[in-house]
């Protein structure tokens, strides 16, 4: 069974006798990608505090790679690296300076100090600007540098608190292929964001948090199948054939116009089989078969008790 980083279990934590989070059970395997999610003020940031030591919590069992927060919040900070909603990055020195700064934090001899924060600045593409002052990054190069600046201490677990808001989408992107990079390194992952793209691109797994509690939790495609909506759509270019088709799958819906049903389903691969063997055993074949899956804007609206839209949903080619 794999290792857990994160593990917490009855965590509660209150302000004003208002329950935050209400008793939530919240486990993170080693080397993975979790995604919280939630509307604003559902207590994701609370959350990403208690585990990073910053705030205590009313109660919980909880513990980050190994150590009881409790007993040991010093070890588990020798573990951790935490990237907030708000740069950390100082903008009146420079962005080598910045990273020199966390050196000296961490205790690194001034030799290794440098060499880290060298091998950083390069491998986030800052070493042309290292030597300007960070007030004239743009915000990838600012996002990207306050990562840098996480890194320094060699954590083995990562808090991303909504690590792209406001970046345009190509710097976002670069996020995810530097956050993927840690991953692969063997870097545990723990993200809130408000961008639901970003938790399916990257999530192992995601909770969604709503009123304190966990509404649900699962893989992204575990959770849009929790969600009405999806189906199976063929398309077909011989009326005859399609005629044949609406007679072999009843419950489909039809669009005589298109020459297309559509046939709901969960998206599984289960479900998918039996369409097709459906259609072999009645020795019809669609000239094109999509899958349409709601998407995980569509779970957030339902589990969170938002008016559910007609779905975005995706599109996977598979014939």
């Amino acid at each position: 069974m794999t290792d857990l980083a994160i593990a917490a279990y009855g965590l509660r934590k209150s302000y004003d006798d208002r329950p935050v989070l209400d008793g939530i059970d919240l486990t993170v395997p080693t080397g993975t990608v979790f995604s919280l999610l939630g509307p604003n003020g559902a207590g994701k940031t609370t959350a990403v505090k208690i585990l990073s030591t910053l705030i205590g919590a009313d109660a919980g069992d909880l513990r980050v790679g190994g150590h009881d927060l409790a007993t040991d919040p010093r070890a588990v900070r020798a573990t951790i690296g935490v990237t907030g909603q708000f740069s950390a990055v100082d903008g009146l020195i420079t962005g080598e300076e910045n990273m020199l700064l966390m050196a000296d934090l961490h205790h690194l001899p001034k030799r290794e100090g440098r060499r880290v924060a060298a091998e950083l600045l390069a491998r986030f593409d800052l070493s042309e600007a290292a030597k300007k002052p960070a007030a004239g990054y743009s915000g990838g190069m600012k996002r990207r540098l306050d990562l840098a600046m996480t890194l320094v201490g060699s954590p083995r677990i990562i808090f991303l608190d909504e690590p792209t808001t406001g970046l345009d989408p190509r710097s976002r992107h670069t996020m995810w292929g530097i956050i993927r990079e840690l991953v692969t390194g063997g870097v545990t992952v723990f993200l809130t964001t408000q961008y639901l793209a970003e938790a399916d691109e990257l999530a192992d797994r995601v909770a969604v948090l709503d009123n304190g509690r966990i509404a649900a939790e699962g893989s992204p495609d575990e959770l849009k199948r929790l969600v009405p909506g999806g189906h199976v759509r063929l398309r077909f270019t011989d009326p005859a054939v399609y005629r044949s088709a609406a007679a072999a799958l009843s419950a489909a819906d039809r669009d005589n116009d298109a020459l297309s049903l559509r046939v709901p389903g969960d998206g599984s691969q289960r479900a998918l089989r039996t369409l097709l063997d459906q259609l072999d055993t009645a020795g019809i074949e669609a000239d094109e078969l999509t899958v349409h899956t709601p998407d995980l804007d569509d779970v957030f609206m339902a589990l969170t008790g938002g008016h559910v839209p007609a779905p975005h949903q995706r599109q996977e080619a598979v014939r």
